[in-house]
């Protein structure tokens, strides 16, 4: 143990100043990276919510088109005009 001058009673009041100072910063810090961490889980949810629906669009286009196909291709073969005037 170091003997009691002014010089080590100055460092000892800053390394102990220092380490209330982190442990009062501790809560502050654990809920900014919750914060943060609920920000990421957000954003990503929200992402996967906007390529569910671009497939969906996709996906009803390309039956649409299925749809049409076979409607005018039901037509043309019956022995009616079709849409496009074949």
């Amino acid at each position: 143990m170091a003997f009691p001058t002014s010089v080590n009673d100055q460092i000892t009041d800053e390394v102990s100043q220092n380490n209330v100072s982190n442990v009062a910063q501790a809560p502050a810090v654990a809920l900014g990276t919750l914060y943060q961490s609920m920000a990421k889980a957000a954003g990503i949810a929200a992402d996967n919510q906007v390529n569910a629906q671009q497939q969906a669009s996709i996906t009803s286009n390309a039956m649409t088109t299925l749809c049409v196909t076979q409607i005018l291709g039901a037509q043309s073969s019956s022995g009616t005009h079709s849409i496009l005037g074949s």
